[in-house]
């Protein structure tokens, strides 16, 4: 049996624009997909900690070092800039591959560094 579990996540997170015009997905630094483990064009699930605001979307790469995060096409509506994200991908497993997965976790600045890069353990 898969189960979808978490595989990665950015936590709080800055988002830097939010452009309704554009195609659709979110935009995040390439450093920061490299460090977790994201990838471009994967699905992942955001939550907006202002007003609690959730929604799906696909990764594009953004620029090394620039620090990105922005929401692009209608999910754009749901956040403004400063607003601070949490977002979270997650993988299909199989219990054999859960017990060996520890989803990276990037807890970030204020200006999209990331200030630890922890690890959650699974329950077995």
């Amino acid at each position: 049996m898969l189960r979808q579990v978490l595989h990665s996540k950015i936590h709080m997170a800055r988002v830097t624009a939010a452009r309704p015009d554009y195609v659709g997905s979110i935009t995040i630094d390439e450093n920061l997909l490299r460090a977790c483990g994201m990838r471009v064009n994967d699905a992942v699930s955001i939550a907006n900690c202002r007003n609690g605001q959730r929604f799906t979307t696909y990764i594009f790469r953004g620029e090394p070092g620039k620090g990105q995060i922005e929401i692009n096409g209608a999910a754009a509506h749901l956040v403004e800039p400063g607003d601070k994200i949490i977002i979270m991908h997650y993988a299909m497993m199989t219990d054999d591959e859960y017990a060996t997965n520890r989803p990276k976790v990037l807890i970030m600045n204020d200006d999209n560094t990331v200030k630890q890069l922890m690890r959650y353990e699974p329950m077995l």
